[in-house]
């Protein structure tokens, strides 16, 4: 009976078990180093990593029942309104070249969402017959025309009425 393997496949055998065997041991040699090397340095830990779990397991809302409850809860809605008071957009500046250039300059200079460019005059007049109350009220509240949508407060919820204001002033300032 002879060998059903030729010589050139054994050659061929033993070469290439050689190679996949050298391989294995750049793979291990690899994983060693690799854990050498994180063994000595390890990954840097978050500063505020306590206060990121606190905040990510903390409950949604609450519950509140009865007297005490009713009591906790308007102070929960006292707590949050003063918080939101607090974080006034811009520092709370009143100046609307500020928030017009933080903003508003998005929309109105390059038209997105059908917003009147501030460089068109001839888009404004309509608008600037309306009144400046009118503007205000479409600005805080928002407002869908015919020609495009105003996102409330501008799309920014942390602005105030007399940011709102100032910013609608010094719009019509520029396409009067």
């Amino acid at each position: 009976m002879s060998n059903p393997v030729t010589q050139t496949d054994s050659v061929f055998l033993k070469r290439f078990a050689m190679l996949i065997g050298f391989l294995a041991f750049v793979a291990v040699l690899l994983g060693v180093l690799a854990m050498h090397i994180y063994g000595d340095h390890p990954p840097p830990q978050n500063p505020d990593k306590e206060k990121s779990v606190a905040a990510r397991i903390a409950p949604v809302g609450g519950v509140y029942a009865g007297d005490t409850g009713r009591a906790a809860m308007q102070a929960a809605q006292e707590a949050a309104t003063k918080a939101a008071a607090a974080q006034v957009a811009y520092g709370g500046t009143t100046d609307g070249k500020t928030i017009y250039g933080n903003l508003c300059h998005s929309c109105h200079d390059t038209g997105a969402g059908g917003a009147p460019k501030i460089t068109d005059k001839s888009a404004w007049a309509a608008r600037v017959a309306e009144g400046e109350d009118t503007l205000i009220k479409h600005a805080t509240e928002g407002f869908t025309g015919k020609s495009g949508i105003m996102p409330a407060k501008g799309g920014n919820p942390a602005l105030n009425d007399a940011q709102i204001k100032a910013t609608v002033e010094f719009i019509l300032s520029q396409v009067k």
